[in-house]
């Protein structure tokens, strides 16, 4: 590569970074003249990618948002750090971007030096994500939603609920929460004039009125915690889990989707998992068979069936 393109890549990726560059600050960075930074300003607008530069005292160069997505330049730790959220992103209840996360992560893996992979493949290793049965979410919906949030604009939208009665709700989006391999809308509701949280992939057809929102208070700090505090809405009842590993803590922590608290260690190679879960127990009945440890369950009735289930299954498949 020569110094010229090296150079315009190391500009290109401060540039990148969301703040305003004074040009001197640039030519310290890269080791030039001023001047060779707005000849490599220049380079860099005529390659596509949009560089504004204010005026004064404070001004300086910065990239914004064009009419078409440029190539982004990573280094080492966000590139590491984005393949690992494909791979995270590639297991959520969001229909549609398993796919479009699996493309992106192959173009990215494709050009990771062999060190980069390896990093990749030891924290995906370890992290392990999975949407697990049930519904998900139309993308568009979602994106429909997240937009309303940020332009703080009124939505109208269809909502059905948990017994499958639908209804049309006006609404003031605040924000959007993930919670329990769900989604959640949360949204004061003008009808009802009520704050509400709406499962993401209940709504149909969400319209934007072009309404700005009143602004109101939240009785809750964001709006993941008010989720948080609304179990009831929730996908499925609450259910107890106490388990014993015959594996050291560490093996099993993480895999699991329980909480970092919830599993204690009982000696060097030996822990316990009890805690009370509104996931589906039919997902950690699965993940349980899968993990590849000798387990005991203590109660948790509705664990229990669903094992029994899985070993009935797994004992026909194997009859002759």
């Amino acid at each position: 590569m020569t110094d010229t393109a090296a150079r315009l890549l190391r500009l290109l990726s401060l540039l990148q970074m969301p703040r305003e560059w004074p040009g001197s600050e640039l030519a310290d960075r890269l080791g030039v003249t001023d001047r060779t930074v707005r000849r490599d300003v220049d380079r860099l607008r005529e390659l596509g990618y949009p560089v504004v530069a204010a005026l004064g005292a404070t001004g300086g160069y910065r990239l914004t948002a064009g009419s078409a997505l440029p190539p982004l330049v990573l280094d080492e730790d966000e590139a590491v750090a984005v393949a690992v959220g494909l791979r995270v992103a590639a297991g959520q209840a969001v229909a549609g971007i398993e796919d479009a996360a699996v493309r992106a992560l192959t173009k990215l893996e494709q050009v990771l030096p062999t060190r980069l992979r390896r990093r990749v493949r030891v924290v995906g290793a370890a992290v392990t994500v999975s949407a697990g049965p049930g519904p998900t979410v139309d993308p568009e919906v979602l994106t429909v939603l997240a937009a309303a949030v940020s332009n703080r604009e009124r939505v109208r939208l269809r909502y059905r609920d948990a017994a499958g009665a639908e209804s049309r709700r006006h609404v003031e989006p605040i924000g959007i929460a993930a919670a329990g391999r769900r989604w959640y809308l949360v949204a004061y509701d003008l009808e009802r004039d009520a704050w509400r949280s709406f499962r993401a992939d209940r709504v149909e057809q969400p319209r934007p009125t072009g309404a700005r929102i009143v602004v109101r208070e939240l009785p809750a700090a964001d709006a993941a915690e008010y989720v948080a505090g609304r179990r009831t809405d929730w996908a499925t009842p609450r259910y107890t889990v106490d388990v014993t590993f015959e594996a050291p803590a560490h093996r099993v922590a993480g895999r699991l989707g329980a909480a970092p608290d919830s599993i204690v260690a009982d000696g060097d190679a030996r822990c316990r998992l009890t805690e009370t879960r509104d996931d589906d127990p039919r997902w950690l009945a699965a993940q349980l068979v899968a993990l590849g440890f000798p387990f005991r369950v203590h109660g948790s009735p509705e664990l229990r069936a669903h094992l029994r289930a899985c070993g009935s299954r797994l004992a026909n498949a194997l009859a002759e």
